[in-house]
């Protein structure tokens, strides 16, 4: 008998140290790519952030002593595809994206992500808003402030069903205000998306500014938008910026989609903080070593420095702004964001 459980005992340690060294192996033997390539949400692909993207890529190219090249995509869902079958090797999505991705594959992991004004991950936040045209914002007072009590039956444009701030967040806080009410208790994620079920009627604009549009073009009466991708269209009229009742306006000689929409106005009624994007990396298709040079570079001080990277605040095409910087950060720090989501 003791025989048969030393058989048993050598079979099961020759089992796991097998597949301990296979995993190894395999961690080590990462087969890299002779070009890495880096997907970018619609949001990033335009001409208007073209020199950023190219600055990106030779501190990658640097860094790394490999080509670098993007893939620029009209679909968020495309672009991360790209990155989960690795097509692509790095992505700059949103933190909903992320967590999607890392809980289909654990091997897509963030790398770095942008800071905010105090250099740490304490402020390293971003607001995902719902935005009603100037002029109609009397619909959606609650006391002395804004709130979304009123939005049921409207036409609302959220940005794609795979945006964190443009529709996965704002989808979390309805659920959350209506979910305690006897009509809304069944309600589901799925039924916010659809027009008919809880709006009236439910656009997607595919990108956070062509949200907007569809705002001040009178398609929609709400829209979901988030800060960054549209500031540098905007200047702050009034308020506090990203607080409830802040007031926009486009700015003369905004780049298009705006180019025709100079003094259109917009308030906040709903403001959500959410943590900032990270780059991300499918690990599965690059190695440490190369992960670690990445990781390098970004959070030098010579890229914290690079105006072409983290420009003044305002500039025109600035996705990163100073006095951020890049930091090193592990999938955990998204923790309290997969609680409030529920992932």
């Amino acid at each position: 008998m003791k025989k048969i459980y030393l058989f048993v005992l050598f079979i099961s340690l020759g089992l796991f140290l097998g597949y301990s060294f296979s995993s190894m192996s395999y961690a080590a033997s990462v087969k890299e790519p002779a070009t890495i390539s880096i997907a970018w949400l619609p949001n990033n692909s335009g001409d208007n952030a073209k020199a950023l993207r190219e600055e990106f890529d030779q501190i990658i190219a640097k860094a790394t002593g490999k080509k670098v090249e993007n893939k620029l995509t009209t679909d968020y869902n495309i672009a991360m595809s790209a990155l989960e079958s690795g097509d692509a090797q790095l992505g700059y999505f949103g933190p909903w994206e992320y967590l999607v991705e890392h809980a289909k594959d654990p091997k897509i992991i963030p790398v770095v992500v942008e800071s905010g004004d105090s250099g740490t991950l304490k402020d390293a936040l971003y607001h995902s808003r719902f935005l009603v045209k100037k002029g109609n914002e009397s619909q959606y007072k609650s006391g002395n402030s804004y709130d979304i009590d009123t939005i049921v039956g409207k036409k609302m444009s959220f940005v794609s069903t795979s945006s964190t701030s443009g529709f996965n967040m704002p989808a979390a806080a309805i659920l959350g205000k209506f979910g305690k009410q006897a009509n809304w208790k069944n309600m589901t994620k799925q039924d916010i998306a659809q027009s008919g079920k809880f709006f009236g009627t439910v656009l997607f604009g595919g990108s956070h500014q062509l949200s907007l549009v569809n705002l001040l073009t009178d398609k929609s009466d709400i829209s979901a938008v988030d800060d960054i991708d549209v500031a540098q269209y905007v200047t702050l009229t009034s308020g506090e910026d990203n607080a409830i009742g802040a007031v926009y306006t486009v700015n003369k000689g905004a780049d298009a989609p705006f180019d025709t929409l100079a003094g259109a106005q917009y308030i906040i009624i709903k403001s959500i903080p959410v943590f900032n994007t990270p780059v991300e990396a499918n690990s599965a298709y690059l190695s440490q070593k190369t992960l670690n040079a990445i990781i390098k570079a970004l959070t030098s001080d010579a890229v914290t420095t690079n105006p072409l990277i983290f420009a003044p605040k305002g500039s025109k095409g600035s996705l990163y702004v100073q006095p951020h910087r890049f930091l090193k950060v592990d999938d955990s720090w998204y923790d309290p964001m997969r609680k409030v989501l529920g992932l």
